[in-house]
């Protein structure tokens, strides 16, 4: 079976899966503030963990669009916050094991991640630096036991199910952000801890938390990669990890436009449909060439990410233009609904509340003009 026979099954059983498994039950999930812990087991079970690492772990190794088509599938349907936490397991924790993970450490964790059996999150984040690595406070010391981490990260997404956290701590004061150096953090280990639920905006399914670590030790072989290359391999996976924020993107577009169409269809005004009138027709005709536009260029770095050639400035400008076309999607479709597209009643205020946080997380809107205007400058050197 070739690629394009295998993204209609696998999307197919995908969609399957969501509306038996999640959409009877994500609005008390919402309320809740995370998913239920189960549900990753039933999401390993049904094969949508993981779903293009290597047969030997316990994974399909289907064609990497097949792990990105579910990411979107996930947005489309209105599950902002799960798709945040699949992207996090799924597309980052695991991709950064099996690059630079050592054999014990991929045969330890990733069939159970796959499975479901652990969930994963990675912790850079700190209350005092953001985007700036080089500001870490959490800091990594060698023993003769091991390491032993001290410090404290937030908004960690997955935070309160996570059983396996990566973990960005200095091991090098006086390099700066090349001092870093990534970790295997078991959360079963004396010294680690979370903090309550963050309540959030949007995207409440998302468990997000604070984590500390409080003389936390850890064997050498905790390690990922090799000491002080942590700040490498972060821009090394950012490619992936943007390629998922904007499939994200994409599909919760898609979706709200669906809603939309659906509804104008359906509202009168005037005594006819709003579907019929000017502004209503343009609108969407501008949503569905700004998401055409966007779906073009991701195709365009998904392929160059295949051929290990997507720049750090290809990653930047997909996820700055994904993201923030998907806030402007999503507000000109809860335009057009009218008052009731500012009450709970309607799916739509979801889409608009989860899509806030997109052009933040991940590297903000700031930061990726940062990056590409650096591009830009270093190629006029």
């Amino acid at each position: 079976m070739n690629d394009n026979e295998s993204l209609p099954l696998y999307r197919e059983m995908t969609i399957r899966v969501l509306k038996k498994e999640v959409e009877p039950f994500y609005e008390s999930w919402e309320a809740a503030g995370q998913v239920p812990r189960e549900l990753w087991n039933i999401l390993g079970h049904a094969g949508l963990l993981g779903v293009d690492m290597p047969e030997c772990y316990g994974a399909a190794e289907a064609p990497f669009d097949v792990s990105q088509m579910i990411l979107r599938e996930v947005s489309r349907m209105g599950f902002g916050g799960l798709a945040s936490g699949l992207n996090i397991h799924s597309n980052i924790v695991m991709p950064y094991l099996l690059a630079y993970g050592s054999d014990d450490q991929k045969t330890q964790w990733l069939p159970k991640m796959i499975a479901g059996e652990a969930v994963g999150a990675i912790a850079m984040t700190e209350p005092g630096a953001g985007s700036d690595l080089a500001a870490l406070r959490t800091r990594a010391t060698r023993e003769a036991e091991g390491w032993r981490i001290n410090g404290s990260k937030i908004f960690i997404t997955n935070g309160l199910h996570a059983d396996l956290v990566i973990v960005c701590a200095k091991t090098d004061l006086n390099a700066g952000a090349k001092g870093v150096s990534l970790f295997l953090v078991d959360a079963s280990l004396a010294g680690f801890s979370r903090g309550p639920g963050i309540k959030k905006i949007g995207q409440h399914a998302s468990d997000t938390t604070e984590l500390f670590f409080d003389d936390l030790l850890v064997p050498h072989e905790a390690l990922l990669g090799e000491e002080n290359r942590g700040f490498a391999y972060l821009m090394q996976e950012l490619p992936r990890e943007r390629l998922g924020v904007a499939a994200q993107a994409l599909g919760a577009a898609e979706g709200a436009m669906a809603l939309t169409i659906d509804y104008v269809q359906q509202r009168k005004a005037f005594g006819k449909p709003i579907a019929e009138f000017q502004n209503t027709r343009f609108k969407l005709a501008e949503i569905q060439a700004d998401i055409a536009l966007n779906d073009a260029y991701c195709k365009q770095c998904m392929q160059a990410y295949l051929a290990s050639e997507m720049t750090t400035q290809q990653a930047s400008i997909l996820k700055l233009s994904a993201t923030q076309m998907q806030c402007r999607v999503v507000d000109e479709c809860l335009q057009l609904f009218g008052g009731y597209g500012y009450t709970q009643e309607y799916p739509i205020s979801r889409f608009y509340l989860d899509a806030r946080v997109q052009t933040i997380y991940a590297g903000t809107s700031e930061i990726m003009k940062e990056v590409i205007a650096r591009g830009l400058f270093s190629s006029q050197a």
